[in-house]
């Protein structure tokens, strides 16, 4: 039998010294707590920590009976669930069907779970929708039920459209901005994300085994996200590559940080700039950087761990930025906003179309095996593609960083020239002597 009552947590006393009011629920000998807003203090209690202030259990006691009611309206059903499933049938505030299922506020919670397990990435994406849903739909409540197949079809074509948004800013300020409609692997990326804020809503209302079905309807069986193509855009050649690291830019400006950067992913294999932007201190004057890929980190069992030699070449930038970019952008997504509007500048000053930062590592990924021909596997370690603890035959094979290294040495090697310029930003037309160093 299920049972819940009133208590504080001994080890929990806070720093003013009283402790928060829970509710345990204890169930098939195992016990979660839920938080209420009542706090009491040392007089409140008794001496083996049950609380006896008369007030405070005059509070909580229409809670528990309202919990008491749902635990016998579950009937036999109860020996269905364990702890973990009753507490959250518990918190669920009695709702009986989709339209109470508010999608914002469950969606917040989810970016709160996401942040709590260090998935920043998941959640800034899933922030996106949330907050692209009160756009649409001019509202800070959604019930779930407005999520249908047609509403999808036209909230895709108002996500294409340029449009006015008001974010705020690094300190809280309301600040409007107009945003492009999104490319097809935007959209794509955006629909994947509001798809997966579904199917997390339907996982957590609705259970099969129980017979619990509150989200009855799935908009994605008849919606079908917009499938990527694949991409054609052609990959940066070495001369390329050579005038974006040669091109004269201001100081102290995006377009600055946007070359530096690029060059700089480009010497680290590719580096992603989320994982630029985590860079310590304390790593700025050691000869490799050792680090877990953002991307990935959460979804591979080796963590998505590599280590990567500092070049020469690189060696003044990564000075110049590990452990200082959190100093000058609040999170990783405005500098992500600042290497864009960069690289659209100095794509257009060297005569590069759609310049991105992230054309850095598809450039160092290619050369390695187009113009170096090293195997897809080197590349792919390189590139930290690979994880070493999935395969069977890997798992007999130990991480060689030196492979990395001959990989990295190798392709570097192309950007060595007979003969090197400075590349005015006046300039419009860039021609480059190219004599490269075989890998």
């Amino acid at each position: 039998m299920a049972t819940v009552r009133g208590v504080i947590i001994p080890l929990e006393q806070k720093s003013d010294g009283t402790w928060n009011v829970k509710i345990s629920v204890n169930h098939k000998g195992k016990t979660r707590y839920i938080k209420t807003p009542h706090y009491i203090g040392v007089k409140q209690i008794k001496k083996d920590f049950t609380i006896k202030d008369q007030f405070i259990l005059d509070l909580i006691a229409p809670t528990l009976i309202e919990y008491r009611r749902k635990i016998s309206e579950l009937g036999n059903r109860l020996t269905l669930y364990d702890v973990t499933r009753l507490k959250k049938h518990l918190e669920g505030e009695s709702i009986q069907s989709a339209d109470e299922v508010d999608i914002i506020k469950f969606g917040n919670n989810q970016i709160k779970i996401l942040k709590k397990a260090k998935r920043k990435a998941s959640a800034a994406n899933m922030q996106t929708v949330v907050n692209s849903l009160k756009d649409y739909f001019e509202t800070e409540v959604i019930p779930i039920t407005e999520i249908r197949a047609n509403m999808l079809v036209e909230y895709e074509r108002y996500l294409r459209k340029e449009r006015r948004i008001i974010r705020l800013d690094q300190f809280k300020r309301p600040l409007p901005r107009i945003v492009n409609g999104l490319s097809d692997t935007g959209l794509h990326n955006h629909m994947r994300d509001l798809r997966i804020l579904f199917n997390n809503a339907t996982d957590f209302y609705n259970d099969e085994n129980l017979g619990i079905t509150i989200i009855k309807h799935y908009p994605f069986k008849k919606y079908k996200i917009l499938e990527v193509p694949e991409n054609q855009k052609p990959k940066l050649t070495i001369e390329q590559v050579l005038a974006i690291k040669n091109l004269a830019v201001p100081e102290n400006t995006r377009m600055e940080i946007a070359k530096d950067l690029f060059m700089l992913s480009f010497y680290l294999c590719g580096m992603n700039a989320v994982d630029l932007y985590q860079l310590s201190n304390s790593q700025r004057f050691l000869s490799r950087v050792n680090y877990n890929r953002s991307k990935t980190r959460t979804r591979r069992k080796d963590k998505a761990f590599i280590s990567i030699g500092v070049p020469p070449e690189a060696r003044e930038l990564y000075i110049k930025y590990a452990g200082k970019l959190q100093y000058r952008y609040s999170t990783h997504n405005t500098l992500d906003r600042a290497l864009s509007i960069g690289m659209r500048r100095i794509g257009a000053q060297t005569g590069i179309p759609n310049l991105e930062f992230y054309d850095a590592r598809h450039a160092f990924g290619d050369w390695a095996r187009n113009i170096c021909r090293f195997s897809k596997d080197d590349v792919g370690l390189a590139l930290n593609h690979k994880d070493l603890s999935k395969d069977v035959t890997d798992i007999y094979i130990s991480k060689n960083w030196n492979i990395i290294d001959e990989v990295q040495e190798g392709t570097i090697k192309l950007l060595k020239t007979k003969r090197l310029r400075k590349v005015n930003k006046s300039e419009l037309s860039i021609e480059l002597a190219f004599n490269p160093i075989r890998c």
